[in-house]
């Protein structure tokens, strides 16, 4: 593009043949979101729809792929780019940068999926010191003039040239401070003109070189800043954090400017700019909700440095601009069948467009407003479902503040984003991450965010600031994040410096002093507030009905959104869940099943001393005793388990963990034999244990003498346990119970072991059918949780009627990691240089672990077309996973009890998506 000294301007183009890479607003639509960013294909969609949208054009996303691939822009953008400015500037009747009657644009960002603060702007491009007079004749106010002049260097020193924001900040305060004043709106021409002088010093000092005054080159560099912001530290922990693909690039919009901060005339009163939303994006009601800032420029509101008027106003400060308003945002809501958040500026009594996009919303917003869409009409069934996400209904199950515990209220807010939040208060970002690396918990206290602020965002359980609204940069990250936040608490005197904040009272707030924060109802409280079960709990668990007297809103959202879920649903989700206390929760949660009954909690406690017994046993009758002893308790457990689940399948996994696990610590044991000799005290059975711990002990336990292995090895072990749970049916049925049982055999790699284990088995449940007179009807499968288990699936379904998936070990295997190593030592790295998007013991590894997964389901099936295929690792509750799971076949999956409710949701989502582009 122009010349100068920037390194990528300049320098021969990258060659892209027959890509068009600039479009006009008039030229795009809303479904171009991959190549026009979300804001330009949305500017685009607004021009179509005849709405007053600023004129300009848009640098797509695949522009500044080249940009980042090569370091330099493709060669055919420089024209493009010069042939739309010339098309903008015929509109507009003047050039970029005019003196006597400059063109002046704004460039911003704009990336397929919203990031809000994530990358850069820059408004007021083409003023100068030539301009900046010629604009002040145009526009008949010095003041303006300069104002805007002075926001462009700031802008573009910080956001293109790399200097620190603090110095212009301090300089503008010592402007204010010199004036006696506190506003920057009550600062004057010459006091701007002057600060012009001294932010254009700050940038030769800092910046090794004068702010540009050719137009044309202010225009290439912000153009290229955005790109570059696209790989900020910012920008792609923001990425990670909400899952964004690195991948995407994002487009630049150059749009024509129009000013809020243009003052009145005497035939036309001043301006101002806002953000609207069609619905409240806190709580999902309908009515008039957003921020409106009188005399002040779009960036003013978000940044939240000035606190904003509620949009309502705006209709006695200007009725003509507001009812106009009210009547766009309808056309939006109704065009985008969705809540819409609205960026707009009023100059001199003209409304202008800047951006609409689908707005970000709590979780509670989210369940009505799908809800309420469905009743108008706007939308179906399986639209809603895609309108809400399992991390939504997991945020609105935990836990809020209790209303009747004693509390000392010290501020109330603005309720940002609901939760209930309590943690020590520090007042940067640094501690914030910091503090809760240490295992801290934290609230982040500022007078107002800013993008840098985003790793303490993400490290703090709450974010509490003094300035700004629910448009406010705090408030939407939060919100987006589902981050409890409250924002505005004016009455709170923030001293970030020194560390303290002041309450109304004189009570002064140290860093690490315990805070509460309620971002539903936006109060502060000192100390910590102690917490109930959410209402949505409380719905899952059966205390509350919707539509009962002391059901809200939220809770019958939450009940048709899941009943739509329910309908639409294929995969069935079952628990893991080990007895019948949690068996009941599970089925009152909505389990069709258990998944995974892991034998091996039914001996701790008391029954510890038998599994001793056993494993010390030096005879056949030694062990057979004790395996008699057993046999009576875990029949017991296995009838209130059939009990508990009646009429619905239940998994029971064999004993599985290693037999160490179940003997005293080695050294504690060691430590007791030494001093029972040196006392000579009596010590012969702890000397046989040690002798056992010893005999035992392996160097790496999860992958020893474990699970199938242990059925092969100890004689009994696993017959005692299928007899049990033979008997248990056997007596459930005579109790005129349904009880559906299935045998899981675990860590089996080759199809031998499964065969001799289920021979064994068959012969023993013969043995219970002949004594009872009863059928028993007993399902054998295995789980597959070892590669070579994966590889060799079709071999293994010869002797399994079902495959349970076990990804927790599966990924452990795959990956050759030790889950608790692993994740204390370099998994934070590996997150941070992006090598994980996830954790994949999180979310499972389609490319690694789900290939496995897929290629055993077809292999199983191939030779068994009725195996039955279920998941029982932490992943059944992922809701990533659980798209997946549905993609590859499976019939269920299973999670823990309080994860049921999101599998559920996430099967008739996944039911009702389809691949393509990619969605959040």
């Amino acid at each position: 593009m122009s010349e100068n000294k920037d390194p990528h301007v300049g320098q021969q183009g990258h060659s892209v043949e027959g890509v068009k890479f600039v479009y006009d607003f008039t030229e795009g639509n809303k479904d171009l979101k991959d190549l026009l960013g979300g804001k330009g294909a949305n500017l685009a969609e607004m021009t179509n729809l005849g709405l007053p949208v600023p004129p300009g054009f848009t640098i797509t996303t695949e522009a500044c792929k080249v940009y980042l691939e090569s370091g330099t822009e493709p060669a055919a953008l420089r024209d493009e780019v010069s042939a739309h400015l010339d098309a903008l500037e015929a509109a507009m009747g003047k050039k970029l940068g005019q003196p006597d009657n400059p063109l002046l644009v704004s460039v911003r960002s704009g990336a397929k999926f919203s990031m809000p603060g994530m990358m850069d702007t820059v408004l007021n491009i083409g003023l100068s010191d030539k301009s900046v007079q010629g604009l002040a004749k145009q526009a008949g106010d010095d003041r303006f003039a300069w104002d805007s002049y002075r926001r462009l260097i700031q802008m573009f020193g910080k956001t293109v040239l790399g200097v620190d924001g603090e110095l212009f900040e301090d300089a503008l305060d010592a402007a204010k401070a010199a004036k006696k004043v506190t506003v920057d709106t009550e600062l004057e021409a010459a006091d701007l003109k002057k600060l012009v002088t001294k932010f254009k010093k700050i940038v030769k000092t800092e910046a090794g070189r004068d702010f540009p005054q050719d137009p044309r080159e202010q225009m290439d560099l912000a153009i290229h800043a955005v790109f570059d912001s696209w790989n900020t530290d910012r920008a792609k922990l923001y990425r990670r954090q909400e899952r964004i693909p690195h991948d995407l690039g994002t487009a630049v919009n150059v749009c024509s400017m129009v000013f809020g901060n243009l003052g009145p005339t005497e035939t036309s009163r001043g301006g101002g700019t806002g953000v609207a939303f069609t619905r409240d994006p806190a709580s999902g009601q309908q009515g008039v909700y957003g921020d409106y800032l009188e005399n002040a420029q779009g960036e003013d509101v978000v940044a939240g440095i000035r606190n904003t008027v509620p949009l309502a106003e705006l209709e006695q400060i200007d009725k003509k601009s507001y009812d106009q308003l009210m009547q766009i945002m309808e056309t939006l809501e109704n065009h985008y069948k969705d809540l819409c958040d609205i960026e707009f500026t009023i100059e001199r009594g003209q409304l202008w467009m800047l951006q609409t996009r689908v707005g970000k919303r709590t979780a509670g917003a989210a369940f009505r407003i799908a809800t309420q869409l469905v009743d108008q009409g706007l939308i179906d069934e399986a639209e809603a479902l895609t309108r809400v996400t399992g991390a939504q209904l997991a945020q609105l199950m935990f836990p809020r503040f209790d209303e009747d515990a004693k509390v000392e209220r010290v501020g109330r807010g603005i309720a940002a984003s609901p939760g209930a939040a309590v943690g020590k208060a520090v007042f940067d970002s640094y501690t914030a991450v910091k503090w809760s690396r240490s295992g801290e918990k934290v609230i982040l206290v500022r007078r107002e965010t800013n993008p840098d602020d985003l790793d303490g965002m993400i490290a703090a359980e709450g974010i509490l600031t003094s300035r700004g609204g629910k448009t406010s940069h705090a408030a939407v990250v939060a919100r987006g994040m589902g981050k409890t936040c409250v924002c505005g608490a004016e009455e709170l005197e923030v001293d970030t410096k020194r560390r303290r904040m002041t309450v109304p009272g004189g009570h002064v707030v140290e860093e690490g002093d315990l805070i509460s924060i309620d971002g539903s109802t936006g109060k502060v409280y000192l100390g910590e507030v102690p917490v109930v079960p959410s209402p949505v709990v409380e719905y899952f668990e059966g205390r509350m009905h919707p539509g009962a007297d002391d059901a809200d809103e939220l809770v019958e959202a939450v009940h048709r959104m899941m009943a739509f879920a329910d309908r639409k649903r294929r995969l069935r989700v079952r628990a893991n869940a080990d007895n019948a206390e949690d068996a009941l929760r599970a089925r009152r949660f909505g389990a069709q099943g258990i998944g995974l009954c892991r034998t091996e909690h039914m001996f701790l406690g008391d029954r510890r001393e038998l599994v001793e017994r056993l494993i010390l046993a030096d005879t056949q009758d030694e062990r057979e005793e004790s395996l008699k002893a057993l046999l009576p308790l875990q029949r017991k457990d296995f009838v209130e388990l059939f009990e508990g689940m009646d009429g619905l399948p239940v998994t029971v996994r064999l004993l599985d963990p290693p037999l160490h696990e179940f003997l005293p610590d080695i050294t504690e044991l060691s430590v007791r034999v030494a001093l029972a000799e040196s006392r000579q005290e009596p010590h012969e059975n702890d000397l046989r244990l040690l002798q056992a711990v010893h005999r035992l002990h392996e160097q790496n336990p999860m992958l020893g003498l474990r699970g199938v292995r242990l059925g092969l090895v100890i004689p009994g072990l696993f017959t005692m346990q299928v007899r049990a749970i033979a008997e248990a049916v056997a007596e459930r049925r005579a109790a005129k119970g349904d009880p559906r049982a299935e045998i899981m055999i675990p860590l089996v790699g080759t199809v031998q072991e499964l065969e001799i284990v289920r021979e064994e088995a068959d012969k023993v449940i013969a043995e219970v059918e002949e004594a009872t007179g009863t059928k028993l009807k007993l399902a054998i499968g295995t789980m597959i949780e070892l590669p070579r288990a994966a590889l060799t699936a079709g071999q293994i379904a010869e002797a399994a009627q079902f495959f349970s998936f076990g990804t927790n070990d599966l990924t452990q295997t795959v990956w050759g990691f030790s889950r608790d190593d692993v994740e204390a030592s370099f998994f934070t790295a590996y997150l941070e240089k992006g090598i994980f998007g996830v954790s994949p013991f999180e979310t499972i590894d389609r490319d690694g672990v789900g290939s496995l997964v897929k290629l055993a389901a077809e292999a199983g099936r191939a030779t068994r077309p009725d195996l039955k295929l279920g998941v029982c690792g932490e992943h059944g509750g992922d809701p990533e996973s659980v798209h997946f799971f549905h993609e590859v076949g499976l019939d269920y999956v299973s999670c823990s009890p309080f994860r049921i409710p999101v599998a559920r949701l996430e099967a008739g989502r996944a039911a009702v998506t389809s691949k393509g582009s990619d969605h959040r």
